[in-house]
């Protein structure tokens, strides 16, 4: 055990958590535990030290490509403490004086490739008070900070994480158990136990708003956190929000899942989510808050309407709003920048790029004065003209990135570095005649001046030449295997001006930008408030733009339960058929209409047009306009689904499990204004079991909780419930079925379904042609003898099936088809919708299109 090693344990001791980057010379060296687990998750030679029993596993990576390495360990969930030698070696007798500098964790990063450009990167902290949760949440890289107050159960607080969709959660000891249990299979998350809540003076400005006890507590955890893993002053923090979860529609990670706000459910991809479709903003500061827009939509119609408004001017000015976001391509990110320029860790690089952003403000205001935007940006907007005539004036046009090789304030910013540079110029120039001079004085034509780091500048002669030189003028400095370099007074006074001037130089230089950062971190609050200003500009001109391409309408949001959508449209599954392919349908509900019971062939779009109700509702409360040729839509407070077929096995959690857990979540957790969203209930289980579970859902929704809800089934006999419930409504999804071929025409229209189709299906998938034969039969066989499927079943089963055989069920797939003066429900359909065609306003191809659908509809049987 040498006293180096003695060293490196008494630093590990505190940093047991993290894989301890220990400098030894050029390298960062890893020990014991962490060089196993670094040498396997980097794919890095693991050696060791000593010998024998006593041998110390060891790796190491050279310091000048640390960064990569440390940043794929950070992206697989590690922390890194960065041990850095604080005393210069040649000063020191004995072992080096090492500190850890720096600890660099996943939920902290500040320059880094692993920081989206589009996405935050919040750390998230927890406090528990009785049955109340506080969370804090920080974007180091930012600045920004909120605070959220959690009257609810464990899976609430679960939810509020996986909305700040953080890598890294900082909490109490006491909540370990049940944190561990419920982030096992998530790889992607750290989890810190820190148990310290204590006040931080210098940091009590940040929260003047906030009085709860138990808020406090998680801010305070999440500061001291920063603190022990920054270890410098983090004065770019703005002051914490507080977020009430009232304020905010409320969408569980089920809801945000199923309906792929912001990644499909699947890949885990941007593209073919809805943010994928309305993101077209072009600012990456931007594109981070149309994320925390999506995350919480408005739930007050007073804000929501505020950004209707703005979003509507930009709608009717297409050339002064895409001069705007022309404008705003070239603004760099702010938010970012100001953060690193308090920080202290901004380049000359970076300040170009705040300097380019900060020219653009004045057309900038130019263009929102034309627009006449009833918003206070243009009033508080600034030029920043003190600062631009800074920048502008010190920092080069394209500075190197290192700070300290010179080259980055330009000439005439600084007397003295001029003189300086004049200095070194000069002496280079000398230099450079000195080789020809010295040519000519020798005759030696091989003669040249040359310049290393260990002997400065010389006089190379080749040994052949040697006997050239005069005795007397040369001082023989280094001997080389064929050469000898030699030094004259006048070289060697020479040598000792460019170099002086050369370090003071780069000394100065470093210095004066250091300077200038100290002012511009003088404008970081007012940076800050620039950056929030233009981010929401950026997305709201985002919404604007969306909704004039894919003809999007302005929804009248209403305070009443109405929800009133005519030629409505899935957002994403619009853009990824064929133009003008895709079928609209209205929706429309009411205070005595709550309930649509959804019937109808697979792949007929009854999830699309569940979905496309939901997101339009989400839409509306972010204050976007909607697919639709018109909408009113009220406010809801959560929204709840259940759609497509999902397990979690990694948990032990079978599909069925899954399905029933998350209806659970609506069951318990919906108010009358909420919007429920059950695709097929019940098709986990056995048929009379799903028929049972599914019949006793609807009725609790409908005598227990009253809220909007779409229920899609297979489950034909449910349809009777529509005589039972006054509230509920039966649609169906149309098909039409013409010499053997079945077409699925997508149009939801009123009644219910008279089959499922699945059988078609399955010959679509391509299964063999025996199989989808032998179903049919089969088919035939159980629809001529409805009873014989429940002879096999248990008591329990034929007690379920009796509520059926009540309502005169004649088989498992047809209904019965009432008349009403003399004509069927299909034929009274069509012909209201022949009386309500408007010839006037349609084309040709729209009119034998209508036809067609008319012709199939009358001609199912």
């Amino acid at each position: 055990m040498t006293p180096m090693m003695k060293q490196y344990l008494e630093i590990k001791e505190h940093y047991q958590d993290a894989i301890l980057f220990f400098r030894l010379g050029d390298f960062y060296e890893m020990f014991y535990e962490d060089a196993q687990t670094a040498a396997k998750e980097l794919e890095i030679t693991l050696t060791g030290r000593g010998q024998g029993e006593d041998r110390i596993p060891m790796c190491g990576v050279p310091h000048h490509s640390a960064d990569n390495y440390m940043t794929q360990l950070i992206d697989k969930g590690y922390k890194v403490a960065i041990c850095e030698q604080v005393e210069d070696p040649k000063m020191v007798k004995g072992v080096v004086k090492r500190e850890v500098t720096k600890l660099l964790t996943p939920g902290t990063l500040m320059n880094s490739k692993l920081l989206s450009e589009r996405e935050n990167n919040f750390l998230v902290a927890i406090a528990v008070a009785d049955d109340t949760f506080g969370v804090a949440r920080c974007d180091l890289s930012t600045g920004e900070s909120d605070v959220t107050l959690i009257n609810g159960t464990l899976d609430d607080l679960l939810d509020e994480i996986a909305t700040s969709r953080s890598k890294e959660v900082v909490a109490p000891f006491e909540v370990e158990e049940l944190l561990n249990a419920s982030f096992a299979h998530n790889r992607s998350m750290l989890i810190s136990y820190r148990q310290y809540e204590e006040p931080l003076d210098e940091y009590q400005h940040l929260l003047t708003n906030i009085d709860h006890p138990v808020l406090q507590k998680a801010y305070y955890r999440l500061l001291h956190y920063l603190v022990e893993t920054q270890k410098q002053s983090l004065h770019h923090l703005q002051q914490a929000t507080f977020l009430s979860t009232d304020d905010y529609l409320k969408l569980d990670i089920h809801a945000k899942r199923n309906l792929e706000l912001v990644e499909t459910l699947r890949e885990k991809k941007k593209q073919g989510s809805l943010l994928s479709v309305i993101d077209q903003t072009v600012t990456s500061m931007g594109g981070r808050l149309m994320r925390q827009w999506m995350d919480r939509p408005l739930v007050r119609p007073r804000a929501i309407r505020e950004r209707q408004e703005i979003v509507e001017q930009f709608y009717h000015a297409f050339f002064e709003r895409e001069a705007l976001r022309d404008l705003l391509k070239e603004v760099y990110d702010i938010e970012r920048l100001a953060a690193r320029i308090a920080y202290g860790s901004v380049n000359a690089r970076e300040l170009v790029q705040l300097k380019r952003s900060l020219k653009k403000l004045p057309d900038i205001k130019a263009q929102l004065d034309s627009l006449a935007i009833n918003k206070n940006w243009l009033q508080s907007i600034e030029t920043y003209e003190t600062l631009v005539h800074l920048l502008t004036n010190s920092i080069v046009e394209d500075p190197p990135i290192s700070l300290t090789d010179g080259g980055i304030l330009i000439d005439g910013y600084n007397e003295e570095l001029d003189r300086y540079r004049d200095a070194s110029k000069n002496g280079k120039q000398w230099i450079a005649q000195l080789e020809q001079q010295e040519r000519e004085f020798t005759g030696i034509r091989s003669l040249k001046v040359g310049y290393n780091k260990v002997f400065g500048y010389y006089i190379e002669v080749s040994r052949a030449n040697t006997h050239l030189l005069p005795e007397g003028r040369y001082e023989r400095k280094q001997t080389l295997t064929n050469a000898e370099r030699y030094i004259t007074p006048e070289l060697k006074e020479k040598e000792a001006l460019i170099l002086e001037a050369e370090e003071s130089l780069t000394e100065l230089e470093y210095q004066l930008f250091i300077d200038i950062r100290t002012i511009v971190q003088e404008y970081v609050p007012s940076l800050q408030k620039l950056a929030t200003e233009i981010s929401e500009m950026d997305v709201l001109a985002s919404f604007a733009m969306v909704a004039e391409k894919q003809q999007y309408v302005k929804p009248n949001v209403t305070e009443t339960r109405q929800i009133d959508i005519i030629q409505g449209r899935h957002p994403v599954v619009e853009t990824v058929i064929q133009r003008g392919t895709y079928v609209e349908n209205d929706i429309d509900l009411t205070d005595e209409r709550d309930m649509l019971l959804i019937t109808g062939p697979n792949m007929g779009g009854k999830s699309t047009y569940m979905r496309q109700l939901a997101l339009s509702a989400i839409l509306t409360q972010i204050g976007s306009f909607v697919p639709a040729k018109k909408a009113t839509m009220p406010i809801f407070d959560r929204i709840f689904t259940r759609i497509g077929a999902a397990d979690d096995l990694a948990s032990g959690q079978s599909t069925f499990m899954v399905e029933m857990m998350e209806t659970k979540d609506a069951l318990t957790k919906a108010t009358a204004n909420s919007l429920i969203i059950l695709d097929e209930i019940g098709r986990g289980t056995s048929t009379y079991d799903g028929m049972a579970l599914a019949q006793a859902i609807i009725e609790y929704i409908h005598e227990s909780i009253g809220a909007k809800t779409l229920f899609s089934t297979h489950y034909h006999e449910l349809t009777d419930l529509a005589k039972s419930i006054p509230t509920l409504r039966n649609v169906h999804v149309s098909a039409a079925e013409e010499d053997g071929t079945v077409v699925f025409l997508h149009q939801i229209i009123e009644g219910a379904a008279d089959r499922s189709y699945g059988v078609y299906v399955a010959e679509l998938a391509g299964l063999p042609d025996s199989v989808t034969k032998r179903a049919n039969e089969l088919l035939l066989t159980f629809e001529a003898k409805p009873t014989n499927a429940t002879q096999q079943h248990t008591v329990t089963h034929e007690e379920v099936a009796a509520t059926y055989e009540e309502a005169e069920q004649l088989s498992l797939f047809q209904m019965k088809e009432e008349k009403k003066d003399g004509k069927t429900k299909k034929e009274q359909s069509v012909l209201k919708a022949l009386q309500e065609l408007d010839l006037l306003h349609v084309t040709p191809f729209d009119i034998i299109k209508k036809v067609n659908e008319w012709q199939m509809q009358l001609r199912k049987k």
